[in-house]
């Protein structure tokens, strides 16, 4: 199928952007357009107009601030994977950048448009949820910046406006000492995964969090050990708990049958076990 008939622009500001975005109720942003393409053909979507945000040059920036990083919303997986960020978590994001899909995709597709889509089997959607990421989002009365958390309302449910647009994602600076793990499952290399598993660990500070994420189910993420580990220390991986984790999910409100339950806790054992090796 072909999509239906629509005007384009491509703005060089993300005031033009966020004015069109008023002018046109039926707009749609592209960025990456590695999910909108699809569903373009597909006619789930029917936009009047597409507004093309890939040339604005704030968005493609990345900039360091006092306690972290700014990534521009239409920064690629490719760049990120390429050391665009450079050595914040160790190089840990270049390497969950390095595992989206293929080399193709993660050319053209954007940081800004995964988060903005919120599929839970989508890669950044776990890894900056475990790193407590904010996203700087412009529109037609200003600027505000939202917790990853509270952005998301539930799978492919985001606190997005109707006149907003994602312009940065905001990951602040780890201690040295800070572990991160990552781990899907998924059937073969380039597909969306059934199970993620995203833990970041500050021993210094005692910050965990790790985040159960995949499938169709919203991400669920846990702040405390203690339901999860046996003797509720966060690197000690063999007093994570599979079972006690698989009940955990339960409790959090993640409806899934039992081996979805139990394939997410494995993804999350994994990613523990991979950060208490960093």
């Amino acid at each position: 199928m072909k999509p239906v008939a629509f005007d384009y622009a491509r703005p060089r500001t993300i005031a033009d952007a966020l004015e069109l975005l008023d002018a046109r109720p039926g707009a749609k942003i592209l960025a990456g357009g590695q999910t909108l393409g699809p569903m373009l053909n597909l006619r789930l979507v029917q936009p009047e107009l597409l507004i093309d945000i890939t040339r604005i040059t704030d968005l493609i920036t990345v900039t360091e601030t006092d306690d972290g990083v700014a990534i521009g919303a239409c920064v690629t997986h490719a760049s990120i994977e390429d050391g665009a960020i450079g050595g914040i978590a160790s190089g840990h994001l270049d390497q969950v950048a390095a595992g989206i899909a293929y080399r193709a995709v993660r050319t053209r597709g954007t940081i800004g448009g995964s988060l903005t889509h919120a599929d839970p089997a989508a890669d950044w959607f776990a890894a900056l949820l475990a790193f407590g990421a904010e996203l700087e989002i412009a529109g037609t009365t200003g600027t505000r910046r939202i917790a990853l958390d509270d952005f998301v309302k539930g799978a492919m449910e985001t606190d997005l406006g109707p006149d907003e647009l994602v312009t940065a994602v905001h990951i602040r600076k780890c201690g040295r000492e800070a572990r991160h793990g990552y781990h899907k499952i998924c059937r073969k290399t380039g597909e969306f995964a059934e199970a993620i598993g995203a833990v970041t660990v500050e021993e210094k500070t005692g910050r965990f969090r790790l985040v159960a994420a995949g499938g169709s189910h919203a991400p669920v993420v846990f702040t405390d050990p203690s339901s999860l580990f046996r003797t509720a220390d966060p690197l000690d991986v063999r007093s994570f708990d599979v079972d006690m984790t698989a009940a955990a999910l339960r409790d959090a409100g993640m409806n899934a049958d039992d081996y979805d339950l139990r394939l997410r806790a494995v993804a999350m054992q994994r990613a523990v076990k991979e950060a208490a090796q960093r």
